[in-house]
């Protein structure tokens, strides 16, 4: 542990695990999936939370009209007929712009085939000194370890010099909604840290991802004479074939920050979809999946290389040749997103977590869109630390483990009172 001020070490020692699980644990059980009505409920539960804290909580349905026409609106993948922004405001000496925001998104993925999850995915257990249940990782921790450090500043009896903002976000996993409203109100940050699960390191920066539509067009026959139709499904072999070999050349050269991570910029096809009889040859196939965007690499030009390849592909097949796959685009579209080289916050947050006794924690990039981009593209120096590991989301594995969970409050609380000052 290093040499920690009088101040710093008051508000360690206030920091409480079992409010802290108690509070995660609480966040897990509201089933906030995007689009449903509980992704309104967890909002207004994290801004109770925050104005018994003591902060300054603006809270407001976020203008689902604008959203769906702005023109730099991010998207969005599932229906929502309410959205809530949530930021809250520590009181400090000084107003004015807060040195530091700690944004967390609170929707999820739905659980999927529940029987393939050990126990109810909204029923959050604690075993094998982990929370479990989905959230829990990605990234109801995180939002859980921001509200415990702040908690640890208020308890430790700790008045900032300059304001530190939390803002409470929706909508991130299928596009960044919430983040592009708070951003859109108004509320900025000098800096801004996600508590995203970041495996212990230091996130600084995100490859991109948009969502994608391809539509085959084959040709019915009945499948006793299968040799007089064309099949989709078929069609979409050769398609598929063609875009794993654009995804390989497209790792080329990827920044090492990855950690040789084998799709750093991957084509994931999530959803397939053909023909209507089983005992007819397929004339239709849609399939949705998922591009990853370069680092640094501008989204249209993503987009304008995924269409110039999907048209050489059907150039060189007879069929596809006079009928094309077609393309659109669909739901969210993630830029990439990086800190800038050079940043002092990347050392700020490094010691933060050192000094909280568990190691200077290195620098990664991951290969996940993320809210990540909207904080930089506003201006806003922003990384990713938090607890979890990312490879557990979305999973019926997923689970955040407490120690953890306490190291991101630690190093939460420590990094408030350094970007802000003591008072």
């Amino acid at each position: 542990m290093a040499d920690l001020t009088a101040a710093e070490a008051r508000v360690l020692a206030a920091v409480d695990e079992v409010a802290a699980v108690a509070l995660l644990r609480e966040l897990v059980a509201v089933p906030s999936v995007g689009g449903s009505p509980a992704e309104c409920e967890v909002q207004h539960l994290v801004a109770d939370r925050l104005e018994q804290l003591g902060l300054v909580v603006d809270r407001w349905p976020i203008d689902l009209a604008a959203a769906a026409t702005a023109p730099d609106a991010p998207g969005q993948e599932v229906r929502r007929t309410e959205a809530w922004g949530v930021v809250g405001t520590a009181p400090a000496a000084e107003d004015g712009l807060p040195a530091l925001v700690l944004s967390g998104h609170t929707d999820v993925v739905p659980a999927g085939d529940r029987s393939l999850w050990p126990a109810d995915p909204f029923d959050p257990r604690v075993a094998g000194g982990a929370v479990h249940g989905r959230g829990s990782c990605d990234m109801k921790a995180g939002v859980a370890a921001v509200l415990a450090a702040l908690a640890a500043v208020r308890a430790a009896g700790v008045r900032l010099a300059r304001p530190v903002a939390v803002h409470a976000v929706v909508g991130e996993e299928d596009g960044g909604l919430g983040a592009w409203a708070t951003l859109r109100r108004g509320h900025r940050g000098e800096v801004c840290v996600i508590p995203e699960p970041t495996a212990g390191a230091v996130v600084t920066a995100n490859a991109g991802a948009l969502t994608f539509r391809l539509e085959v067009i084959g040709h019915a026959a009945h499948a006793a004479h299968r040799h007089r139709g064309v099949s989709a499904v078929e069609l979409f072999e050769r398609v598929h074939a063609g875009l794993r070999a654009f995804e390989a050349e497209r790792q080329a050269g990827a920044d090492p920050r990855f950690g040789g991570a084998p799709y750093p910029y991957g084509i994931s096809i999530g959803r397939v979809q053909a023909g209507e009889w089983a005992s007819s040859v397929p004339d239709r196939l849609v399939a949705d999946g998922r591009y990853g965007v370069r680092l640094g690499e501008d989204v249209a030009a993503a987009r304008a290389a995924l269409e110039a390849r999907l048209a050489a592909l059907c150039t060189s097949d007879p069929w596809l040749a006079d009928h094309p796959v077609r393309l659109t685009w669909t739901g969210g579209a993630f830029a990439s997103g990086a800190l800038p080289a050079g940043h002092p916050l990347l050392p700020a947050v490094q010691r933060a977590v050192g000094d909280t006794g568990v190691g200077v924690p290195p620098e990664r990039a991951i290969p996940a869109g993320s809210d990540l981009r909207l904080y930089a593209a506003a201006g806003v120096p922003t990384l990713h630390y938090g607890p979890g590991d990312l490879q557990l989301a979305h999973g019926p594995q997923e689970r955040v483990p407490i120690g953890e969970l306490v190291t991101a409050a630690r190093a939460f609380a420590l990094l408030t009172l350094r970007t802000c000052g003591v008072a």
